[in-house]
């Protein structure tokens, strides 16, 4: 019986760290649109984060046609491959790109509040997990 892929976490685009991520790993981002070549079924997501640019290659041919809007925002779902489409246990600085699935337009969202909203979802996990972890030691110690 073939299971369902994990729920894709949300990463900015400044986290998207190389060789931090599993191979094949479901991921969200969003970012500006910042270049789009229809040939190569290439685009780039990019976004400022402490006075430094971060960016982020996605392969758009899963979700082609679209119609890109040069500029704008764009919250991508998909996987972690290397540059060259095959996907291996080992991701270096050049190769890491996004496959997308999917890739809205966003613009128009207040990107200060999607971070928080991030953040606080993150919080929430977090705190639910480590909960979790308390009940289950203390119905081992109980048994």
């Amino acid at each position: 019986m073939a299971m369902l892929p994990g729920a894709a976490v949300y990463y900015f685009l400044w986290e998207l760290k190389y060789g931090a991520l599993q191979d094949g790993a479901s991921v969200r981002t969003f970012g500006r649109l910042a270049h789009y070549d229809l040939e190569k079924s290439q685009a780039s997501l990019t976004c400022q984060h402490a006075s430094k640019e971060h960016s982020v290659i996605i392969n758009t041919s899963l979700v082609e046609p679209f119609n890109p809007m040069i500029g704008t925002q764009y919250v991508v779902l998909g996987e972690i491959e290397t540059a060259n489409g095959k996907k291996t246990t080992s991701v270096s600085a050049v190769d890491i790109r996004v496959c997308a699935r999917v890739l809205n337009c966003v613009e128009g969202v207040n990107v200060g509040l999607l971070e928080k909203a991030i953040n606080e979802q993150r919080r929430f996990f977090t705190e639910r997990e480590s909960q979790l972890e308390d009940v289950a030691m203390q119905n081992a110690d109980g048994t």
